[in-house]
């Protein structure tokens, strides 16, 4: 995993597998949020496989996916409401974390 932080409460990474969420447990976060798709690639776990390890582990999830339309205003507010509920820190991912770091970055103005 190649984990890049946003800032003290956010970070963000490309696609995650359940066998990853013992060491992101252990790094200290708290929730995960997924921007990518199911089934945008063949070779992706699916988000069920990766919220069903992560909550065994006490990590809360939220699925927010962002396709090919790119980042929507429901998104954004999703990621707000995730922001809200959601202890921190939370690590975003997605295919690269591109798709992560825009998500939150719009959430900025709204936020605050």
């Amino acid at each position: 995993m190649d984990i890049r932080k946003i800032d003290d409460t956010y970070s963000v990474t490309g696609q995650i597998t359940p066998a990853d969420l013992d060491q992101i447990k252990a790094l200290g976060f708290k929730s995960i949020v997924c921007h990518r798709p199911d089934q945008e690639a063949a070779d992706q776990p699916h988000f069920a496989e990766i919220a069903a390890r992560a909550k065994e582990l006490g990590l809360e999830t939220k699925h927010i996916p962002v396709g090919p339309a790119g980042v929507t205003a429901e998104a954004v507010h999703a990621m707000v409401d995730a922001l809200d509920e959601f202890e921190r820190p939370m690590l975003g991912y997605c295919r690269s974390g591109a798709r992560s770091t825009a998500v939150y970055e719009q959430t900025r103005h709204i936020r605050g």
